[in-house]
């Protein structure tokens, strides 16, 4: 048994910590404002079937033998002060560009990791809907774990097997920027795409999220990284009218609708991260998050990340 903090309480941390708690490890959530209120009311995560998990719950991270911090990318600044103190190994678990090293020079190497679920969830009312995507669906996506090239940290033994012991299955990456960087190239356009087909997708924007991946990958090359995983060059060498078809076709069908639920926010924080890359040039598809109904948007949940 593990004693685990997960420090964020949203749909994907909560779902992470579900998981972890059936397996029986010991799991604390820390949570703030509403979201707290109502787990130490219910006095477990509650999911949107009924299902009732215990956890305990904090403002603050207790003595653990892993902190895990799946928060957006912008908040992330915010709680470094107290994963620094703590002392604890820290797995970070959310889409990033170029911030990673800056994390692991901040918390310190020995004590750095990286994660990304494999997960689609979503909070509703407060209730959690979630679903792992499983070891089948591995060549199209699962959840991936690990360190940076040039250093591997001991404590990270054992832990891809936790996860997947607890049902979320996983592997592990030996370069998780070069990963990082590869996934927001694909992803980050594709959730743009996502969130602009809840009102149209039309051909040309569908065109302009293909062009979008291209760069992507130029991009993660131009920084001198690999581009991980290696099946993702195939991805960007189809034929453009093609991808361009399958995009435009999966957006009239619904089939992009499960990406709109991180909202404009994260991929409008991800390609503008992107943008500022020497060269760039995504302005085309960051024009899908630029019109007056999707300014205000926010997620619901956290989604699963297909690469």
């Amino acid at each position: 048994m593990k004693r685990v903090v997960v420090l964020g309480a949203g749909a994907i941390g909560s779902t992470v910590a579900m998981r972890l708690a059936l397996a029986g490890h010991d799991v604390t959530v820390v949570a703030r404002g509403t979201r707290l209120e109502a787990l130490r009311a219910d006095g477990a995560i509650v999911t949107v079937t009924g299902q009732r998990i215990p956890v305990r719950t904090s403002d603050s991270i207790p003595a653990c033998d892993l902190v895990i911090v799946p928060v957006k990318p912008w908040q992330v600044e915010a709680v470094v002060p107290a994963l620094k103190a703590c002392g604890a190994p820290v797995m970070f678990m959310f889409n990033e560009w170029r911030g990673v090293q800056a994390l692991r020079d901040a918390i310190g190497r020995e004590r750095f990791a990286w994660g990304f679920p494999a997960i689609v969830a979503a909070l509703r009312d407060g209730k959690l809907e979630a679903q792992v995507v499983p070891r089948a669906l591995e060549r199209v996506q699962i959840t991936t774990i690990g360190a940076l090239h040039d250093f591997r940290p001991a404590w990270l033994d054992g832990w891809a097997k936790a996860f997947s012991e607890a049902g979320i299955p996983t592997v592990e990456c030996s370069d998780m920027e070069a990963w990082l960087s590869t996934h927001a190239a694909v992803m980050a356009p594709l959730m743009a795409a996502g969130v602009r087909a809840q009102t149209r997708l039309t051909w040309s924007e569908a065109k302009a999220v293909v062009h979008a991946w291209r760069e992507g990958v130029r991009l993660v090359r131009a920084r001198g990284l690999e581009v991980t995983p290696a099946s993702v060059d195939g991805l960007v060498r189809t034929p453009a009218w093609l991808l361009t078809f399958a995009l435009w076709l999966a957006a009239k069908f619904g089939a992009l609708s499960s990406l709109a639920d991180n909202g404009a926010e994260e991929p409008r924080f991800l390609l503008e991260a992107m943008a500022r890359e020497p060269g760039a040039q995504l302005a085309g598809v960051q024009r899908l998050l630029t019109s007056d109904e999707l300014s205000s948007q926010r997620g619901a949940g956290h989604s699963t990340k297909r690469s």
